[in-house]
């Protein structure tokens, strides 16, 4: 039922040669890769959202606010599916896994995620990366230190400090993962959460906002900033 299902959408938007811009990032093994994720599962939902069906152009702009950073037009547009696995035990939610494509140094990294109802990463890894520095990014060394996370961590802490470049040449494909997982959280929050982590967004950019203002009530820009450094 899962692969006809991802059939139909390739058809719909002209085949498979649309699959990296049409369905997001969906898992190779959905059967398999739950298991492995969520041993204690019984059942699983698949569902497909998109940024279109859920505040198109409004929405967008949202989450490029909460990224810092603009969507890219071809593999991030408001019309692409995100693939998201509802994991059951019995009745029960115990988790979710979900993955995004995100552009990297060498070409598509895809980053999956599994994480807690709560939206706690409980694990993470690359299905896809390409760079001749993959293995530092895959090994469970570099990606562990993700587990633990949740959308709270990316919005008020500089991970760059906390979690290392694994590599020697490749920091683009580094702050492409960060800014990938902090991209499918911000989702995961939108789309299944009902905007549980803005709390911690908004007080994060008061506080911004607040040490921006200078003694006389004025907004001091970074020019200043520097200046009294």
């Amino acid at each position: 039922m899962y692969k006809k299902t991802v059939l139909i959408i390739l058809i719909a938007l002209g085949g498979p040669g649309n699959l990296y811009a049409a369905v997001g990032c969906t898992l190779n093994d959905p059967d398999r890769d739950i298991k492995r994720l969520f041993p204690k599962v019984t059942n699983y939902k698949t569902e497909f959202i998109t940024i279109e069906d859920h505040g198109g152009e409004k929405l967008a702009k949202e989450i490029e606010t909460k990224l810092k950073d603009k969507l890219e037009p071809t593999y991030e547009s408001i019309d692409v599916p995100y693939a998201y696995y509802t994991v059951l035990e019995k009745k029960q939610t115990i988790g979710y896994v979900h993955g995004v494509n995100q552009k990297g140094m060498y070409g598509g990294i895809q980053l999956i995620l599994a994480t807690d109802p709560n939206g706690v990463i409980v694990d993470c890894y690359y299905q896809k990366i390409t760079s001749p520095e993959s293995k530092k990014f895959k090994d469970k060394e570099f990606t562990k230190r993700f587990v633990g996370l949740s959308l709270a961590d990316f919005y008020t802490k500089d991970l760059k400090k906390k979690i290392e470049d694994p590599s020697k040449k490749c920091a683009e494909d580094y702050l492409a993962t960060l800014r990938g997982i902090k991209k499918n959280l911000i989702l995961h929050d939108k789309f299944k959460l009902k905007d549980r982590y803005d709390k911690y967004f908004y007080s994060d950019e008061k506080k911004n906002k607040k040490e921006n203002i200078n003694k006389d009530g004025k907004e001091t820009k970074d020019e200043d900033k520097k200046q009294k450094q």
